[in-house]
């Protein structure tokens, strides 16, 4: 297709005149970041003028960043939550948004153990839709030819409930899927899925995997690259394949389909597309029924490209088993997105997984940074800087003022500045402000494993003579999928007695029946978490950690133990001093209806 020679991007030769449009746009509104956050500032603070919280703060119709920082503050979910209960609960008035209220999407973030609530309206999915028509452009720029072939691309949809008031909540990639934009989306040769909808919208995870496995199998030759939302999650497409090949190979040598796909429309469709073929069932069943499977990935999707993931922040830790599958395939991060908001994207989308930098789009909210000081015991609101002020090299927490309104809203998330893309900054994600364990969309914080620990301990232990003298973690992903690793060590009363098996299989399961929402649903309806398991240690070993740490200069009067490791000489001490592991029996109690 021919591009307008009148539409140059600096960041590259377009490969089609829609990408060349979509490059202008990212350089239009990032040469001019100042002026596009004062607009949006201006258009979020005009329309909300007379909802509840901004009349409350007394702005008198004022739209600059001046009078809005000097009189609105600055909050976290818990101050927000009040208002976002009456929403859910049924109250219409615009107390938040001057827009209805469309529905509420869920956050992987939890407050008091359930997922936090962000409200959202009708025109979010168009703003949201419009950083998606950024990616593919930008990727073609790195990757000639996408338009050749298909994406393998594993997607979900999760489930939803609704509020006392009759409102949706769900996360926002089920949101996006079930909407129109998705559904209906236009024919584009650069992004096409292997994946019918039906698949992707089919609410049982084993049908949709099964059936999205099938049809990528039945069209290896095309894919040119493979992708989930998480590392996590492609890991477990994988570990999927290595369950499920033979019954996979059954259905394509006989072009009959496994009778575990019920789902009518699923089933309709998938019997349109598979005709026997046993040249290809016997490829299958050759590659997956070999012990080793390393590079399996580009051993049965040959073209492949790149894999597209997420794999920065809790992510990381997923790389080399992934590059083990793969054979060392590029790793693309595309976008920075929350429930919240959606932020950006990654300008150079094929460059290792340690240098990646998200590009903030001034256009998709307003956007302030609070320095990040670890040892700030509160917070000065003045120290908040513009989204064109940061500096490079320093590290921020992210602060967003959206259309549909949250204004002045913590995210949570520990961003570095690495550089600018014209007048707009690119950041590296650091991490979760607070988080400790987390090996899919689970975040679990400090306070929540010391909780669940105390409630293990007192539900189990202590009619045992028996107590938790020192504990502490890890998040293990060697095992597909991950999962929680507490190592305890304990005081037994009455050695001749110490807790049996059973007992300490229970306190894993009583740590998990206190872990947040999130976790449970990973573990009961996603499977994308394993059984915890607690390792119990000899008496002493924390004493021997404490020592290992001031060998290597830690001060013993600040030592304190560290309730998350990953550090390879502690994990090595950790586990050559266990004498018993123990796993949850069964599965905690989860259900889609949150707690009132």
């Amino acid at each position: 297709m021919a591009v307008d020679s009148s539409l140059p991007s600096p960041l590259g030769p377009p490969a089609c005149e829609k990408d060349a449009k979509a490059l202008q746009f990212i350089e239009k509104t990032t040469r001019n970041a100042a002026g596009v956050q004062e607009r949006v500032l201006a258009e979020i603070l005009s329309r909300n003028a007379e909802t509840e919280y901004l009349r409350r703060y007394k702005l008198g119709g004022a739209t600059d960043s001046k009078s809005f920082k000097s009189k609105v503050p600055v909050i976290t979910y818990e101050d927000v939550q009040p208002e976002i209960q009456r929403i859910a609960n049924g109250d219409r008035s615009p107390i938040l948004s001057a827009h209805p209220i469309s529905e509420f999407l869920t956050s992987s973030g939890t407050s008091a153990g359930e997922r936090k609530l962000m409200p959202t309206i009708q025109e979010e999915l168009d703003r949201r839709q419009s950083l998606y028509n950024l990616l593919m452009p930008v990727m073609n720029l790195c990757v000639p030819g996408l338009d050749k072939g298909k994406g393998l691309y594993f997607l979900f949809v999760k489930s939803e409930s609704k509020t006392p008031g009759g409102l949706l909540a769900r996360p926002v990639l089920t949101s996006y899927y079930k909407s129109e934009h998705f559904k209906t989306r236009p024919y584009d040769p650069y992004n096409v899925y292997t994946s019918p909808n039906e698949a992707i919208l089919c609410a049982d995870s084993f049908q949709s995997m099964y059936t999205q496995m099938l049809c990528g199998l039945l069209e290896r030759h095309q894919v040119l690259r493979l992708g989930a939302v998480f590392a996590s999650g492609l890991l477990r497409a994988i570990r999927f394949l290595q369950l499920n090949w033979q019954q996979l190979a059954a259905d394509i040598r006989t072009g009959t389909l496994n009778s575990k796909i019920t789902d009518p429309e699923l089933k309709e469709c998938m019997e349109r597309t598979l005709k026997p073929d046993p040249e290809l069932a016997e490829f299958v069943a050759e590659q997956c029924g070999e012990e080793n499977w390393e590079g399996i990935i580009t051993r049965i999707w040959p073209n492949t490209k790149y894999l597209d993931v997420i794999v920065t922040g809790a992510m990381a830790q997923y790389i080399p088993t992934l590059d083990y599958y793969s054979g060392g395939l590029p790793m693309a991060c595309t976008m920075y997105a929350s429930s919240e908001c959606y932020f950006g994207l990654n300008l150079n989308p094929m460059c290792k997984p340690s240098e990646v930098s998200y590009t903030i789009m001034p256009n998709m909210a307003y956007f302030e940074f609070l320095p990040y000081d670890p040892n700030s015991m509160g917070l000065d609101p003045t120290r908040l800087v513009d989204l064109v002020d940061v500096e490079v090299g320093r590290e921020y927490e992210l602060v967003i003022s959206t259309y549909a309104g949250l204004y002045r809203y913590r995210v949570g998330d520990i961003l570095r500045v690495t550089g600018f893309h014209n007048s707009a900054p690119q950041f590296h994600f650091v991490r979760r402000k607070n988080v400790l364990l987390s090996i899919d969309s689970d975040k679990t914080d400090e306070a929540e494993l010391q909780l669940a620990v105390d409630n293990a301990s007192k539900l189990v232990l202590e009619k045992l003579n028996a107590s938790v003298v020192e504990y502490t973690s890890f998040a293990d992903t060697k095992t597909i999928p991950g999962h929680y690793v507490i190592y305890w060590e304990l005081l037994v009363k009455d050695s001749a007695e110490p807790p049996s098996s059973e007992s300490l299989s229970q306190c894993c399961l009583a740590m998990e029946e206190s872990l947040n929402s999130v976790y449970r649903q990973c573990r009961v309806a996603d499977n994308s978490i394993g059984p915890l398991e607690i390792r119990v240690v000899k008496s002493g070993t924390f004493e021997e950690l404490m020592d290992y740490a001031i060998s290597r200069g830690a001060s013993i009067n600040q030592y304190k133990v560290p309730r998350c490791v990953n550090f390879t000489p502690i994990m090595e001490l950790l586990d050559s001093r266990v004498v018993s592991k123990h796993f949850s029996p069964s599965l905690p109690h989860w259900s889609p209806e949150r707690r009132r």
